[in-house]
């Protein structure tokens, strides 16, 4: 009996604490509706694959891979990840030629990668109160299906998904918003950009995102500058510190306490 109190009493302190939360950030973010979520290196660890394909393509050719450059390429799309490395490490090979051997690296290594912490997690609590979400990513529909392979209900209950490699409506990879005014044209009631709150780990993702007029939740690599955070609306250290009733979404359940 005494058990029982206990946890309803810490139930009603924790909706007290989420209650204040979400006044607080009704004066500082906007209520959402639907969400949208980048994948490499948000909900998927593929980025130090990706790297290393770079990397690996750029040795070959007796040439390094810089910071600098890898930022670049973040968040872009294939042909335009490409299109950095050829010319800005020289390389003395065609971008068609080095697209061909990147798409073949792709494949033959994105098909064993890992969900990022909270990712499964956050996907089930939206699907399960019904909240429209789906992805944007500047991969293609091939490497799409190669790197989600092994998890294939958890995202087969996204509403849709906008490949900006492959997409013919994708007219311009991010730091253009193109990708993300796709996305939210295609959920079944088109939300108004503004209602639409997206998630992502890269620089150039962010700036397409408040290019588009959303909110957006940066989860960052370590490496990534203060100043190149400056475009996220919250930047959060992984999916798991994320709380959905900041931006009016139901709260994840609080859990039974002894």
């Amino acid at each position: 009996m005494f058990g029982l109190q206990k946890v309803l009493r810490n139930q009603i302190v924790r909706m007290t604490i989420i209650n204040q939360i979400s006044a607080v950030a009704t004066a500082q973010y906007h209520k959402v509706s639907h969400v949208v979520f980048d994948l490499d290196g948000l909900l998927l660890d593929t980025e130090k694959i990706y790297e290393k394909i770079v990397e690996d393509l750029a040795h070959k050719y007796g040439k390094t891979y810089p910071w600098d450059v890898r930022m670049k390429i973040l968040g872009t799309t294939e042909r335009r990840t490409c299109e950095i490395a050829v010319n800005e490490l020289k390389l003395p090979c065609t971008v068609d030629d080095f697209h061909k051997q990147f798409k073949q690296s792709c494949l033959d290594n994105l098909a064993d990668v890992y969900l990022m912490k909270g990712a499964e997690r956050l996907i089930k609590h939206l699907h399960k109160h019904k909240v429209p979400f789906c992805l944007a990513t500047s991969s293609s529909i091939e490497s799409v299906e190669v790197k989600t392979s092994h998890y294939k209900d958890l995202f087969s209950v996204f509403n849709h998904k906008v490949c900006g490699s492959s997409d013919p409506d994708v007219k311009f990879g991010k730091t253009a918003p193109d990708i993300f005014l796709v996305a939210a044209k295609r959920f079944p009631d088109s939300p108004d950009p503004s209602k639409c709150l997206v998630f992502e780990d890269a620089p150039n993702g962010c700036k397409a995102a408040k290019a588009a007029g959303m909110q957006v939740v940066m989860v960052p690599d370590s490496h990534v500058t203060e100043k190149q955070k400056e475009d996220a609306t919250l930047v959060i250290k992984d999916l798991l510190h994320f709380k959905p009733e900041v931006f009016g979404l139901p709260p994840f359940p609080i859990e039974n306490e002894e």
